[in-house]
């Protein structure tokens, strides 16, 4: 059985200034072809809510890109491939970290990067240590909004993430 896990390309554009970094997608995302795909996943609630104020997610997926891309917000994953059985972070092996720094050359105007959970956090600095001095960039750690982080519920994720992206949640 192969347990190699390929990610996806970034969703971008010259516009946006904030990078919201994953891990690796889930089994659901990547059978999908879709970040977040997972329905218990809570980062389209999340994000619809805190960029729209509306409670449900768009259903149409390049509806949901594209709401991130109208706030300039970025998408991508800390890891490019590795092996997993499963979903969960922690049973990724033999990762092969995705080269942010050549991303933020392509990207200029990016200066904030959102780590969504600790694996996604452990990753980005093991693989972009040169980043990590950049006193032009905000790098934040953020709780994953995986539904195996269970003990975080909605309305924390809804603070916590809202104040790293500068918006009030409504």
């Amino acid at each position: 059985m192969d347990d190699t896990c390929i990610g996806f390309p970034p969703s971008v554009d010259a516009e946006c200034c904030i990078l919201i970094l994953g891990s690796m997608p889930s089994v659901k995302s990547l059978a999908e072809q879709q970040y977040y795909a997972h329905p218990q996943n809570r980062f389209w609630p999340m994000m619809t809510r805190l960029l729209t104020g509306t409670e449900k997610p768009p259903s149409d997926y390049g509806v949901r890109l594209k709401m991130l891309l109208e706030h300039h917000i970025a998408l991508w994953d800390a890891i490019a491939q590795c092996e997993r059985q499963g979903s969960l972070d922690t049973a990724i092996r033999h990762e092969v970290g995705n080269d942010v720094t050549a991303f933020l050359e392509a990207y200029p105007k990016i200066h904030t990067i959102l780590c969504n959970g600790t694996k996604a956090w452990q990753c980005f600095r093991r693989y972009n240590k040169s980043l990590l001095d950049r006193t032009d960039l905000t790098i934040r750690q953020m709780p994953s909004t995986s539904p195996a982080n269970a003990r975080w519920r909605l309305p924390m994720l809804l603070e916590t993430w809202g104040e790293a992206l500068g918006i009030t949640v409504k």
